[in-house]
């Protein structure tokens, strides 16, 4: 799986936020131990700061990590319903036929992973929004396709091809 950087999850922890609420959402991961003192989080900044911390940016198995985990598929699938999800589903095994089993993007099949990718975000923002939409592919995304997924829109990184800090394809 890839990691979020710190401004994805304070992103992801917004549209949770938005989602249930922010006074709502914060009793919620509160009330499942994510946890131990509500103090100083009263925005989404803070509250995303400290989950990231203490999840180690969701790596670690420990409370706040099954905790968002639950409220980030509660949000998705309240927003798709069981047709969406079974449609993801489909598109999903789209997406796993152009991986390698090492996770890697086989070869000759980057038109057919873009393609299932933009289908998967096109189901998905209808149900929940472009950002959340994004958001949610990058928590599931294994490596290659995050660094695809987060790669300017007017170009598509090679595979393989390292990418700086920004993202960005390297000139070649």
């Amino acid at each position: 799986m890839a990691h979020l950087t710190l401004d994805e999850f304070t992103s992801a922890v917004a549209a949770l936020g938005k989602h249930y609420g922010f006074e709502r959402l914060r009793d919620r991961l509160a009330h499942m131990n994510a946890f131990t003192s509500r103090r100083g989080l009263n925005d989404p900044r803070a509250l995303a700061s400290r989950l990231h911390q203490l999840t180690g940016g969701l790596r670690r198995p420990v409370a706040g990590t099954y905790a968002f985990s639950a409220l980030w598929n509660e949000m998705i699938g309240a927003g798709l319903g069981e047709e969406g999800e079974k449609k993801l589903e489909t598109i999903a095994d789209r997406v796993n036929a152009c991986l390698t089993p090492e996770e890697g993007i086989v070869a000759g099949k980057e038109a057919e992973l873009d393609e299932a990718l933009a289908a998967y975000r096109e189901t998905l923002a209808a149900g929940t929004g472009a950002e959340a939409a994004t958001l949610d592919m990058l928590l599931k995304a294994v490596p290659a396709v995050a660094e695809r997924l987060r790669a300017p829109a007017t170009s598509s990184p090679s595979v393989g091809a390292p990418s700086d800090a920004a993202g960005d394809a390297p000139e070649q």
